[in-house]
């Protein structure tokens, strides 16, 4: 299994940006995909969640702001974050769920300035 995160970057806040977590090994559309994120000397926490159902759930800090999706055929998870703060700073974890295993990509850093 692998998972490959991409689209992190520098962004000041109230801006937006996309995540993209492209997977082989596993099949997004019938496994449960998160997003996780960790900031510097913070544990690293979930962000947000689809399940094979397509139900979502976010943490609190992100309602309204954040959308995780998929794209089945090309076995890709999103993240879309809009009007970012400087406290969603952090390394951003692509993981997925198969049966008793879980799989993590290697993280793309966002970083928000204010």
């Amino acid at each position: 299994v692998l998972l490959v995160e991409s689209g992190g970057g520098l962004v000041q806040a109230g801006g937006s940006l996309s995540l993209s977590c492209a997977a082989s090994g596993i099949t997004v559309s019938i496994n449960v995909m998160e997003w996780y994120r960790q900031a510097p000397g913070k544990q690293r926490e979930l962000v947000a969640t689809i399940n094979s159902d397509s139900s979502t759930n976010y943490a609190d800090s992100v309602k309204g702001r954040f959308t995780i999706s998929r794209d089945n055929a090309k076995n890709t998870v999103y993240l879309q974050m809009s009007s970012l703060k400087p406290d969603d700073t952090g390394a951003y974890y692509c993981r997925g769920n198969r049966d008793i295993y879980t799989y993590w990509g290697q993280g793309t850093q966002v970083t928000v300035s204010s």
